[in-house]
């Protein structure tokens, strides 16, 4: 590992001195990448994580080297439509950590504010701002982006558009569930399907997106039972993992090739042993490069991820004679959108459905509505007697997260877990090492 260390230094140290021509460099680093995740996948984790990690891979490798077949969203951008226009969908936040790998994420923090970005912006966008504004990323010909979850999407997309002429379009999420707001969105979709045709010149088969909703339905059926397993058997993977999971139910969403990945893991983790340790259900983001998370929940036989809101953020089957409406309905019915109490109560399903020991939030700096509702969905997780954790850090810039403090109250939680203590007490002892 010691040649990928050396190459990262020297894509982070060319980007940092020449950021307008340090983009191959790192274009082959992800391409290389691919490579070792196919032929030399990581050792201790699962084959079917294996798997989901080279998909990843290949999706983000093969996408950035013919900038004509991609388009930027954010995660929760309609790639089931887009793919029906033979392009592939990049979401910035995925985008993001995937710079991170190189160790950027700081100095395309900082550049971004040293020209103007708000400190306070989600740090997934000013990473992402700062590497469009240094000119170290070439932008695509198109752009979209929703306004669910995240109110800093309309604006990062305003700035790409004025700073670099990435025309894009803008999908108005409503909070209300009615007829009304999904006949609204369905329209914006559908204007959506028109203004791709019209730019990359390519013809829209209403057909192609009905088979990626039966796809997609198929898919969440299938995850969710590839979550039950995950709750019975030791599934050896990583935090990252996670990630993966997550870029896939988001980007490649209604493909085949997905569906096929997800029934192998499930045939793959029948041949695995029952786990005895404790099971976590994730929410929100995953810091993935963070030590004490790591050193517990990576391949760790005594407390597994079994799964994670942002995962299946949408759990509803979508009615394929209806195709805009239905991914118009699964858009609105994320539990991503409205209240923080809407959330909450699907989290609350969930839960009930795989029984977990545990649940962790982490509330990622700059993301309000994480910090904001944390104390609600805490208050449900009471009302159904699961404890819960709340983790404070940064998804992906590492100087915002504090290990210390993560590992004390990690520590705290997790031996409340293991000994049976009452949380409350649990809370109040932690407090006192704090």
């Amino acid at each position: 590992m010691w040649i990928a260390d050396k190459y990262i230094d020297h894509v982070k140290e060319q980007t940092v001195e020449h950021p307008g021509e340090s983009w191959e460099k790192m274009l082959l680093g992800f391409k290389a990448n691919k490579l070792r995740t196919k032929l030399l996948p990581k050792k201790g984790i699962s084959k079917g994580y294996q798997k989901l990690e080279a998909m990843m891979m290949s999706l983000v490798a093969d996408s950035l080297g013919k900038p004509e077949s991609y388009v930027w969203g954010n995660i929760f951008a309609p790639s089931e439509l887009i793919s029906c226009f033979g392009l592939q969908t990049l979401s910035i936040e995925c985008l993001s950590c995937y710079f991170s790998g190189y160790h950027l994420e700081d100095f395309f923090i900082d550049y971004a504010q040293n020209t103007g970005i708000a400190p306070t912006l989600c740090s997934y966008h000013k990473t992402f701002v700062g590497a469009i504004d240094s000119g170290a990323v070439p932008v695509p010909e198109y752009a979209v982006t929703t306004s669910l979850s995240c109110d800093g999407n309309l604006n990062t997309f305003r700035y790409l558009e004025k700073k670099k002429g990435v025309p894009f379009t803008f999908l108005d999420v409503p909070y209300r569930d009615d007829p009304e707001s999904v006949d609204y969105l369905a329209d914006q979709l559908k204007g959506f399907a028109k203004e791709l045709g019209n730019r990359f010149g390519r013809n829209f088969e209403e057909e192609k997106l009905r088979e990626a909703i039966r796809i997609e339905n198929a898919t969440r059926e299938a995850l969710m039972e590839f979550f039950k397993l995950q709750s019975e058997r030791y599934y050896p993977g990583e935090l990252i993992s996670h990630l993966y999971m997550m870029m896939g139910m988001h980007l490649l969403i209604g493909r085949q090739e997905f569906l096929d990945l997800i029934r192998f893991m499930i045939r793959d983790i029948k041949n695995y042993p029952k786990f005895e340790g404790k099971k976590i259900l994730w929410i929100h983001l995953l810091p993935f490069y963070q030590e004490t998370l790591q050193s517990y929940f990576n391949s760790s036989r005594k407390y597994q991820i079994i799964a994670s809101d942002i995962i299946m953020d949408s759990m509803e089957e979508m009615d394929e004679t209806k195709p805009f409406h239905a991914l118009a309905k699964k858009i609105i019915r994320n539990l991503y959108n409205g209240s923080y109490s809407h959330k909450a109560e699907m989290v609350g399903e969930l839960a009930k459905t795989l029984k977990p020991d545990a649940v962790i939030q982490f509330c990622h700096w700059g993301c309000k509505q994480s910090s904001g509702g944390s104390i609600l969905l805490k208050e449900k997780m009471q009302e159904m007697d699961i404890p819960m954790l709340i983790l404070d850090g940064d998804g992906i810039d590492r100087r915002n997260s504090h290990d210390g403090q993560i590992k004390t109250r990690l520590e705290a939680f997790l031996e409340m877990l293991d000994t049976g203590e009452d949380q409350e007490t649990s809370e109040k002892e932690e407090k006192k090492v704090c």
